[in-house]
């Protein structure tokens, strides 16, 4: 019998994929009045915006739980990062 993370690698949907495209969705709307902020995103739903990663953590886990959600800072250009 199949558990349930085998069922969802089945059905083709992938962890955060919902919270990426809805962040993608909203990304215009939010760089108004919320760039440079961290949005805290769980499935289809805004868990809000915070001025740091730390607090944009604890805010995911109070609302979240254990549930994945996605923390995004939000940029009109994403960051490039290099590792050496």
């Amino acid at each position: 019998m199949l558990g349930e993370f085998e069922r969802f690698i089945l059905r083709g949907e992938f962890t955060l994929e919902a919270e990426l495209r809805f962040y993608g969705i909203h990304k215009h709307e939010w760089l108004r009045s919320h760039t440079g902020e961290f949005a805290v995103i769980g499935g289809t739903t805004i868990g809000g915006f915070y001025p740091d990663y730390e607090s944009a953590f604890r805010a995911g886990l109070q609302k979240f739980g254990r549930r994945s959600f996605l923390i995004k800072q939000v940029f009109a250009e994403e960051p490039v990062h290099f590792i050496y």
